[in-house]
């Protein structure tokens, strides 16, 4: 059984805990004496309906205030195939949560209130998703209770969203209308929208195809940690573990390990528990040369005819996600695969404005939540791909030097 990553994204209100409560619910996903105490804490609230958004809002803030705060993933499977969910927030000064939520996500969900259409941070999300290059969008409209079921109110907000949508890198979309309080086209079709022919969110996602989205021709193995047992039983052992993130490792595979450029063989690769005849994405395994070269964390496993670049100098998009605003000259630290080091903020390109896609050329800096073309200059090369090519080896984080605290997410530009 395969398994689909999904984000929700949308403005505050528009229903994304509440759609993700009703997924769980009915695709039989809740225990008896959970919905018991969602039901109980409607009814002390004073709600004349189960309030299913309790079930993703874990934090006491988040209830207090009805607002989703911190990404909250959930697990749930049907006959057909497994879901991770990851709830992340709507608020603008919660938009680094939502890239985190969204930058392993298979498909991004957007919500979007029917009454309201499309808003601005609606459409920032969907940029943001569109430049973590998540490979498959929904647009759910919901509570199409409130606007009567309307088609012509559905069919305009489509127009509306496919025209934005045109301008982005968004290879495949759909657009369902939806009522997540009552259950509408979530589960199971509704009979208040005959004029809807598309399939059910459920039935959507159960059926999305997502296993050509990963990047199985450029071989990449960031190394994470060197294996020495040193124990009487694997007195020679030296392995190299990691998680794959491209391509595919099988024994007998000429490598070469960067940055040193150093030629070996696949002498074998391991599980925890016993040997396999290959490693693609995202399997995490310890790989053993046949030849005691010098690999150490951050180094990377490739083929000699397919490298990333080694490179010193990085031209990327970069979301910013710290009050202090970046400027050129500012010194960060890069964390991108397995590696950590020193960069410098040569230039600032430009800023993006998130609603018009604008590129205003004359910015100065990125302030919080603010999205721009940024070219970085690292003290030690990093070992890169273009995210459009590779969401790991093309990713990054921006990191304070001084408190440790991440201050940006990069994706390097083809």
């Amino acid at each position: 059984m395969d398994l689909l990553r999904f984000a929700t994204a949308g403005s505050v209100d528009d229903g994304k805990s509440t759609l993700i409560g009703r997924l769980l619910l009915d695709s039989k996903a809740i225990f008896e004496d959970q919905l018991a105490a969602v039901e109980a804490t409607s009814q002390s609230k004073g709600y004349d309906y189960t309030d299913l958004a309790l079930l993703t809002d874990g934090l006491r803030s988040e209830r207090e205030q009805g607002i989703t705060i911190d990404v909250a993933y959930r697990y749930f499977a049907t006959p057909t195939r497994k879901f991770i969910i990851a709830d992340t927030p709507g608020h603008v000064q919660y938009t680094r949560n939502m890239v985190t939520g969204a930058s392993t996500a298979d498909l991004g969900l957007v919500l979007v209130d029917a009454r309201h259409g499309l808003t601005e941070q609606s459409r920032r999300h969907a940029v943001l998703l569109s430049l973590l290059r998540v490979p498959h969008l929904v647009l759910a409209v919901n509570k199409m209770d409130l606007v009567d079921y309307s088609q012509e109110r559905f069919d305009e907000i489509k127009r509306e969203f496919s025209a934005f949508a045109t301008k982005l890198t968004i290879p495949d979309l759909a657009v369902i209308p939806i009522s997540a309080l009552k259950g509408d086209n979530v589960v199971t079709r509704s009979a208040q929208m005959g004029w809807y022919e598309g399939s059910s969110l459920l039935h959507h996602l159960e059926n999305v195809h997502v296993a050509s989205d990963r990047d199985l021709k450029d071989a990449r193995f960031p190394v994470q940690y060197v294996v020495r047992p040193k124990s009487d039983e694997h007195h020679d052992y030296r392995g190299y573990a990691g998680q794959v993130a491209g391509g595919v490792f099988k024994p007998g595979d000429d490598v070469v390990v960067l940055p040193s450029g150093m030629p070996s063989k696949i002498a074998g690769i391991d599980l925890f528990d016993r040997a396999v005849d290959e490693a693609y994405p995202p399997m995490s395994v310890t790989i053993r040369l046949t030849d005691d070269v010098d690999v150490s964390r951050g180094d990377l496993i490739a083929r000699p005819n397919n490298q990333p670049a080694v490179t010193q100098d990085v031209d990327a998009m970069v979301a910013w996600m710290t009050t202090t605003p970046l400027r050129p000259r500012q010194k960060l630290l890069i964390k991108q695969t397995t590696r950590t080091v020193k960069a410098l903020v040569k230039e600032l390109d430009y800023r993006l404005d998130v609603n018009t896609l604008h590129r205003d050329l004359d910015a100065d800096s990125l302030g919080v939540n603010e999205i721009g073309r940024v070219r970085l200059r690292t003290q030690q090369p990093l070992l890169v791909d273009p995210y459009s090519r590779n969401r790991t080896t093309g990713a990054f984080i921006l990191i304070d030097e001084a408190t440790g605290v991440t201050v940006g997410a990069g994706m390097v530009n083809d």
